[in-house]
C-alpha cells in the first residue's frame, strides 16, 4: 500500500474543471461556430458569465493564470474599452434569449480596476444582458489593491461573494512567491466586505508552496479560521514552469515533496473540519447552511472552470482573452492574446479561436468525471438511464475498473460505484481512467495531490 501511495502522489493528471480538458480543443471551433452557439440560446435558459481580467499591479510567482504585470492603468484602460466592445456584441447576439444567474470576476486581479470603472463595467453588463433579480456576483479580490473607495464600488454593482486570496501567512512563504500580504490586510478586507453586506467571503489557501511545513500551514489555517469564512478552497500549488515561466523565479530545491505536499492536504482539512466545515468535493469546504454544502449534500453540485459551484446552468459564457464559454453544445475559448483580442471584438467580431464540439461519448464520460469529482461516485441506472446505449457502453468500463482495476480505484454499492474514503484524495487520478483523450494527449500537468 505504501508503494501504491507513492505511485499515485507522483501522478499528474488533470484537474478536470472540464471534459474534454482544455489542451484537446481545436482550431475547428472558432467564431463563426460560438456566434452559432450563442444565437441557438433560448428564452428560458439561464446563463453564467464571466470576466476576464488580464492585468495585475504585481506578478505572483505562483500563479498561473493567464495575467501580465503593468505599473500603469493606460493598458488596463485600453483593455476595458475592448471588453465593452465584446459584451455589447455577445450581449446583443443573446438578447431575449437568456437570463443572467451568475457573475464572476476574475484574473488576473480585477480588483485593481479603478472604483469608477467597476461601476461602469457593472452597468456595461446590467445595459447589456437580462439579469435575474437573484442573480449571484462574485470577485476575486487582492487585499493589497483594495481600499474604501473599492469596496464602495463592489458592493455597488451588487458583489454578493468575495473571494480572497490568501495562499499563505508566513513570511517566508509570502517573499519566495512575491505575494506579501499581512493577516490584518485580509482581515481588513473581509470586515470591510461583510461591513456592506456582502452575504459570503471565500478563502483561497495553498500548500506545496516553497518553504511550506506542516506547522506553517497549520497556522496559516488557525489565522484563516479566525476570520468565519464561509467558505475555504484548498489548493496544491501547481508547479508548471514549462507553461508558466515565471514560475522559474521559484527554486524547486524549495519546494516539498509529494509526501510532504499531501500531509500538508490532510493536516490543513483536518483542521478546517475540527472546526465545523463539510469537505466540498476534493478541496472546497463550507459551513452547513451555505449553498455549497447544501448542493453538495443534495448531490447537485457542479464543477466548471472556477471549481465547484451549486449552479445548475448550462450556458458559462466567458468574456476576455482566454476566457472559456460552456454550451450544450461544447466549449469555446478566446485568443489569449490580449492585443489580438482587442483587434478582433473592437469592430463588433468574436474572439473565439478553438474550442472542441461535444460527441456522445464525450458527454457520458464528463457526467461520470464531473459526479466523481463532486459526489465521489455514480449511479449506474442514471447512467444509463441519461445515456442509454452509450452510458452502458461507460457501465462496462466502469465495472473493470471496480472489479479488475488497481485495487481500491472504485467500489460497488448497490447500483452505485463509489470511490472508496481513503482514495477521495486521488480521485483525479481515478478520473483520468474515463478519460479517452488522457493517455494518448501530449499536454503536461500538475501533480494529483
Amino acid at each position: 500500500m505504501r508503494l501504491e501511495l507513492a505511485a499515485r502522489l507522483g501522478e499528474k493528471v488533470p484537474r478536470y474543471t472540464s471534459y474534454p480538458t482544455a489542451p484537446h480543443f481545436h482550431a475547428g471551433v472558432d467564431a463563426v461556430v460560438y456566434r452559432g452557439w450563442l444565437e441557438a440560446l433560448e428564452g428560458g435558459d439561464e446563463i453564467s458569465l464571466y470576466l476576464h481580467i488580464p492585468y495585475c499591479a504585481r506578478l505572483c510567482w505562483f500563479c498561473a493564470c493567464h495575467t501580465k504585470q503593468t505599473r500603469h492603468y493606460e493598458p488596463v484602460a485600453a483593455y476595458l474599452r475592448s471588453l465593452y466592445a465584446e459584451i455589447a456584441t455577445v450581449g446583443g447576439l443573446v438578447t431575449g434569449k437568456g437570463r443572467v444567474r451568475a457573475v464572476h470576476f476574475g484574473g488576473g486581479s480585477p480588483t485593481m480596476l479603478k472604483p469608477e470603472d467597476i461601476l461602469a463595467l457593472g452597468t456595461v453588463l446590467r445595459n447589456s444582458f437580462t439579469f435575474l433579480p437573484s442573480a449571484k456576483i462574485s470577485v476575486e479580490i487582492e487585499p493589497n489593491d483594495m481600499d474604501d473607495a473599492r469596496l464602495d464600488a463592489l458592493a455597488e454593482i451588487g458583489m454578493t461573494r468575495a473571494s480572497l486570496g490568501v495562499q499563505d501567512f508566513d513570511p517566508k512563504v509570502q517573499k519566495a512567491i512575491n505575494r506579501e500580504q499581512s493577516f490584518l490586510q485580509t482581515k481588513t478586507v473581509v470586515d470591510g466586505v461583510r461591513s456592506r453586506g456582502v452575504e459570503s467571503v471565500n478563502l483561497d489557501l495553498l500548500y506545496g508552496l516553497p518553504h511550506q511545513t506542516r506547522e506553517s500551514v497549520a497556522s496559516t489555517v488557525a489565522q484563516a479560521l479566525t476570520l468565519e469564512p464561509d467558505r475555504i478552497a484548498l489548493f496544491g500549488y501547481a508547479h508548471v514552469p514549462w507553461f508558466k515561466k515565471h514560475q522559474t523565479m521559484i527554486d524547486e530545491a524549495w519546494l516539498p515533496g509529494p509526501a510532504a505536499r499531501f500531509a500538508q492536504s490532510q493536516l490543513a482539512a483536518r483542521a478546517i473540519m475540527d472546526q465545523g466545515y463539510e469537505a466540498i468535493g476534493l478541496d472546497h469546504f463550507a459551513k452547513p447552511g451555505d449553498a455549497l454544502a447544501l448542493a453538495a449534500r443534495a448531490g447537485t453540485l457542479h464543477r466548471n472552470f472556477q471549481g465547484y459551484t451549486e449552479d445548475r446552468y448550462e450556458t458559462l459564457i466567458g468574456l476576455g482573452p482566454s476566457s472559456i464559454s460552456q454550451f450544450r453544445q461544447g466549449y469555446a475559448q478566446n485568443m489569449p492574446s490580449t492585443a489580438e483580442y482587442g483587434r478582433m471584438v473592437e469592430k463588433g467580431g468574436l474572439a473565439a479561436v478553438r474550442g472542441i464540439a461535444l460527441s456522445e461519448d464525450d458527454r457520458v464520460r464528463g457526467w461520470i468525471i464531473e459526479r466523481l469529482m463532486c459526489d465521489f461516485g455514480f449511479s449506474a441506472i442514471e447512467l444509463v438511464e441519461r445515456f442509454g446505449e452509450a452510458g452502458q457502453r461507460l457501465l462496462l468500463e466502469a465495472s473493470s475498473t471496480a472489479l479488475h482495476g488497481p485495487a481500491r480505484l472504485l467500489e460497488l454499492d448497490g447500483d452505485r460505484f463509489v470511490v472508496p474514503a481513503e482514495s477521495r484524495p486521488f480521485v483525479r487520478s481515478i478520473a483520468a481512467k474515463f478519460d479517452k483523450y488522457f493517455e494518448s494527449g501530449t499536454a503536461r500537468h500538475s501533480a494529483a495531490v
